[in-house]
């Protein structure tokens, strides 16, 4: 009646923002089927331009892999987000990446993650095309796309969570 109770019954939706400057694409754009096929979860394709990775939400660090080539993060909403950086690059061991987060840390949506070798990883492994995966499905209603040329203050996702 007179809007008190509004707040409670909308929507949660959850924004997720460019994790580079460069361009989003579909994933099933990824040349690499564990990826293009969504076996790891539903998300996008990204190529940098400037070789950083930004935080695309504000959460915790849960991973860094050891040869820096991909991380885990969780929104405070509960999302789990898969950041890898090319594909095969974990034969690179570690070569041309510089981690600026490690494990548990807290981070904000534009926080600088991660930087790479672009012109390093497309000699040494398979492309230097990306992907950002959202893991948690079982809390998500419905996953909205904005792909394109991006910045780090884009939003490219949109979560409707599960009520």
């Amino acid at each position: 009646m007179f809007g008190f109770f509004k707040k409670s019954k909308e929507e949660k939706n959850i924004i997720i923002k460019s994790p580079v400057v460069g361009r989003c694409f579909d994933i099933s754009e990824i040349p690499d089927e564990v990826f293009s096929t969504k076996m790891l979860g539903n998300g996008i394709g990204f190529e940098s331009t400037e070789g950083i990775l930004y935080a695309p939400v504000d959460g915790e660090i849960l991973q860094v892999f050891p040869t820096k080539h991909a991380m885990i993060l969780k929104s405070k909403e509960g999302i789990e987000i898969l950041l890898h950086i090319g594909i095969d690059t974990v034969e690179m061991k570690g070569e041309g990446f510089e981690a600026f987060v490690e494990k548990s840390q807290q981070v904000k949506a534009g926080d600088k993650l991660l930087s790479f070798d672009n012109d390093l990883i497309k000699a040494k492994a398979k492309t230097n095309l990306s992907v950002l995966v959202l893991t948690d499905n079982e809390i998500m209603e419905s996953v909205e796309f904005k792909l394109g040329t991006v910045d780090k203050n884009n939003e490219v996702i949109i979560v409707k969570l599960k009520k």
